[in-house]
Parts: C-alpha cells; structure tokens; sequence
C-alpha cells in the first residue's frame, strides 16, 4: 500500500488494518489506529507506520481513545519466512526480554548490526525498540487490570528498573503509572473469564491470575475453533469447560492456565490466565494469540480460497472466519503427531494422556481436570521404548523427535526456519511427510501446507469433483490457494465431517468404511512409521490400547502398511 490507498483506509475507519500499519497525526502528536473513530485529520497532518515501536520513536504518544497499542497483531508475520518474519515472532514471544539482542540475533543466525538494519529498514525501529513497545502494552493490562504495587508489575512487564518503567509508560500513554490506574479500564467480569459463578477476581484467584481481551479481526468461528480443540484435548493438560477452552501453558519461568472464552463482541475473546509468574504475561499472551491464530485476516484467506469459480468457494462460504489452529507448545505438538500416527484421534488421546500421567509434572494448584504439564522432550528423550504405551517402532520415532528437539538440533521456536525444521524432521526414522507437514502447518504456524495425502482431505477433494491423485493436485491445481493452504485443509477437514448432501456441489464417490472419528481408513497412503519388520519381511504382533497392532502374512503376498491419518 503506499500513502494515498492507507489514508483511504483511515478515511473509512476500516478495522481490517489494524495492526497492520499506525497513522501518526503531526497537529496533535498522537499516533492512532486506521479504525480510531475521532474526526479523520487531514492527509497533510499525517504520517505512517510499519508499527507502534516505529511511530513511538518518532516521537508520537498513543492515543488514549482508540488505543493502538491493543490492536491485533499484523498478520504479516504469520505468513513471512524471512528473517525480519521470524525474528518479530521471537521478540513477541519475549526473546529480547529473556536473551537480549545478542540472544534474539544468535537464533536468527545473523549480527546485532545485521539484524538491527534490517528492522529498522522495515519497521522503522529496531529490536530494543520492538521489544520495549511491547513491554509497554504488557504494563499497560497489569496496571489497568490488576492491582498488583507498581514494582511488582515493571518487573513482571519485563523493564530492568522502575525508572526505566516510569520513563516509559509516560513517552508512550503520556500518563504516569497511577494516573492509568485512576483512570483506567477496570476488570472484566469473571463470569466471561472462566469463572462463571463470578466468585473469582484477581485478588481471590491469587497474585498471578490476569484477566483481559485478546483483540482479534472479526469474523471468528469459535464452535469449529473450540470443537476442534476440545476433540483433541489430552487429559491432565486440556479440557473444553464453561463453553470455553483450558490447558497447562509451560512458560519459559514456570507454569500456567489459561481459560479462553466468547467475548461480549467478535472482535475479541476473553483469557483469563493464572500464572506462577507474572514475568511469564507477555509471553502466555502470545502462544494463546497463537494456539487460536487470532492474527489472521479472515478477509484476506476468504478472497484467496473463495474467488469466484475456485471450488472451495462454496465450503468457504459456509465456515466465515474459520481458523488454523496453531500450538501452544511445539513440542508438544510434535510429540503428538507422532503418538496419532496410525490411530484415531480418540485413541491417540488415550495414549496421550497416559503419557502425561506418567512423566508430566503435577501442577502444584490443579484446576478442574487439569493437573500435570506436558512432559518435555528431554524427560521423553531419555524414556526406554519400553515403557512407551505404544509400538516399539513408533515409540523409537517419539524419543529419536524428542531427543533432537532436547538437543537443539531441531528448532520449532516461533523463529524457526520452517523449510529446515521440516527437513530435519524427515532426515528422523519414522517420521513421513505427512507427518512433517502437520507439524509444519500446527507448531511451526505455517499457514501454506496443503496435506494433499490426508485421508479427509482426499474425500472432500472427491466430493469436489477434483480429478486426480491428492499429492499432485496439491503440488499443481492447488497452487492458486497460496499462500493460505493451511486454511484451504482446514476447510476441506471440515467439510470431510459433513454429510455429502452438505458439501456444495457434491457428489460422494468413497466407499471406504468410517473409523471411529468419521474419517474413513486409508489402506493405499504412504505409512510415517517405518517398522523394522515392515523392511525385514514380517510383522511381529505387538499390543497396544489393548489390541494387536500387527499380524503375520503369507508367503508372496504384497504388504501394505495400514495407516490412519488423524489430525492430532
């Protein structure tokens, strides 16, 4: 966009780019959102920019009306896989705040001097800068939200001093820290928060319980996005509870929870988050914004996978503001794409949660059904396959992932190279591509993976009237739907649930038989887990869940390794 199309967009107070860019009025000194509803200032009076870090440096405040500094995330860096993409994941995840720029510029793989230019070039400030604007927010909801002693929360916002913090808020909200609290915003209501009998606040939940808005761009549809979840949920780490979503969050200084609930609008949902430190805010902010992808312009993916004539439209249309899911945790989500190879996503919870009853770690404060972390993969990395519930072949997979991602040697961080993360995880026994690909596109938030060998995607790509193997179409016919193929999968898993009559246009041409998720069993697809026996020429009978998991075969017969793709 150049000047003249971002101040039509100011001009029409249009929410879809908030976030997106800043406009900063020079008559005033304040810098605002596009949407901000006081009187449009002329164009002559105005400025733009990348981001808030950019118009804060150059001397503007933000403004106490439309609050820009709470404006959703540019959905740019979901979808950029440059340095400057990975290293704004990385300093929204606290990278900065933890590690420094030297730390940030280190996972990146460039200089201090490298990484400065390049931001700077970009957003119109550099790393210090970035980090320090969000610092700022953070203080901003602790001090409107909480009543925590003004100390507690420069350190928890993550400032080095109190001056630092006093100097700040003041350059940037041009209040002092008590001023915001006389006039700030107040608590939400419990009862939207995860405590619906409304008992619970921040004083009684304890000094680390936080409850605020995480804006997003409207539409959302948060039935598929809780139902998803819910579905999956491991026990011990995840339940669906009070219409909403929780789970166990393991945060770079300790544990949390974290309950995710409808918003009084859809411009926003409510989270209310119990932490052990508070230093952790920032950071249990951002992998919630990820886990539900609340950075996405549903607009943007709707006009890409909708056009007219593309024969997604139709799917599309039905699901407005259909999310892809992300992760809370990547290791986590690796350590389950590995456990659902060949089961279905009800059994693959089983074995999940018997994973996390054995080597999680009990939460000191259990909350409802949640009551153990998810084990990390150094405890996985030095678990014996024995004492896996699962195959000995799938369970070598599990620590082989577990013990490269202990190691460092795989790196599925929010500054990951995604490209060399996948490839790594291929080079692993036992893990295919689809596999990968599902890691990809849910812990490494990649929204361009199209699993074209999913069993669900296949059937809903048939009911289409797509011709052709899957894997081809996704590498050809498919190509129009970049770079928002995650969302096209999504789609196409969703509409896989419906009956056929559902999907426009369809005519249903499988006759495979339904497992117990309602996807059918795949017999012809590429098996992730390659078993020794498999490569030997017989298959030794193993037991798992309580059923054989594998049988003889006669002499010249031709093998073909049972799988079920599940999405876990």
């Amino acid at each position: 966009m150049d000047d003249d199309q971002r101040y039509l967009a100011v001009r029409s107070k249009d929410t879809r780019f908030d976030g997106v860019f800043y406009v900063g009025v020079t008559s005033t000194g304040i810098y605002c959102r596009p949407s901000c509803p006081a009187l449009t200032p002329k164009q002559v009076n105005t400025r733009f920019f990348p981001s808030a870090a950019a118009a804060q440096r150059a001397g503007f405040r933000a403004c106490k009306r439309c609050r820009p500094d709470a404006s959703p995330g540019s959905p740019e860096w979901n979808v950029r896989a440059d340095v400057v993409g990975r290293s704004m994941r990385l300093i929204s995840d606290g990278a900065v705040d933890r590690d420094g720029v030297a730390g940030l510029a280190d996972r990146v793989g460039y200089s201090e001097r490298q990484l400065n230019r390049l931001l700077v070039a970009e957003l119109g400030a550099g790393p210090l800068a970035l980090a320090r604007a969000q610092r700022a927010q953070t203080a901003r909801v602790l001090i409107e939200t909480t009543d925590l002693p003004m100390s507690d929360i420069a350190f928890a916002a993550g400032f080095s001093s109190i001056r630092q913090f006093n100097d700040t808020v003041r350059d940037v909200f041009a209040r002092s820290p008590s001023g915001m609290r006389r006039f700030g915003t107040g608590r939400a209501d419990p009862r939207n928060c995860g405590d619906p009998a409304g008992t619970g606040s921040a004083e009684t939940a304890g000094p680390g319980t936080v409850t605020l808005r995480l804006p997003l761009r409207p539409p959302i549809d948060l039935d598929h996005l809780f139902g998803f979840l819910a579905t999956r949920a491991v026990p011990g780490v995840e339940e669906a509870a009070d219409g909403g979503f929780r789970r166990v969050l393991a945060l770079p200084h300790g544990s949390g929870v974290v309950h995710i609930s409808r918003g009084d609008t859809d411009d926003h949902v409510w989270c209310r988050l119990c932490l052990d430190l508070l230093k952790d805010l920032g950071t249990a902010v951002q992998r919630c914004r990820r886990l539900l992808d609340l950075d996405t312009d549903p607009h943007a993916v709707a006009d890409a996978l909708g056009a007219g004539g593309d024969p997604l439209a139709g799917i599309v249309a039905r699901r407005p503001g259909l999310r892809a899911p992300g992760s809370a945790d990547p290791a986590e989500t690796a350590v389950r794409a590995v456990v659902g190879q060949q089961i279905s996503v009800a059994a693959a919870r089983t074995v999940t949660g018997r994973l996390v009853e054995r080597f999680g770690t009990p939460l000191a404060f259990p909350l409802g059904g949640l009551t153990r972390t998810f084990p990390g993969p150094e405890v996985l990395a030095a678990a014996s396959p024995e004492d896996l519930p699962m195959p000995t072949g799938r369970a070598a997979a599990l620590i082989a992932v577990s013990a490269a991602l202990a190691a460092g040697d795989i790196d599925l961080g929010p500054g990951a190279d995604r490209d060399r993360a996948a490839a790594r995880l291929r080079g692993l026994r036992g893990i295919g591509p689809w596999t990968s690909d599902y890691i990809r596109m849910r812990a490494l938030g990649d929204p361009d993976v199209f699993l074209g060998s999913d069993l669900g995607v296949r059937t809903s790509l048939e009911r289409l009237g797509l011709p052709g193997d899957a894997r081809s179409a996704g590498k050809a016919a498919h190509e129009r739907w970049r770079p928002w193929r995650s969302y096209a999968t999504h789609h196409l898993w969703a509409a896989s649930r419906d009956s056929p009559s559902a999907v426009p246009d369809g005519t249903p041409t499988t006759t495979a038989a339904p497992d117990a998720t309602g996807r059918a069993l795949d017999d012809e697809d590429e098996n992730d887990e390659r078993r020794p026996e498999h490569e030997s020429g017989r298959i030794a009978t193993a037991v798992g869940n309580g059923r054989a998991v594998g049988g003889g075969r006669r002499a010249g017969a031709v093998h073909r390794p049972r799988r079920r793709d599940t999405a876990v």
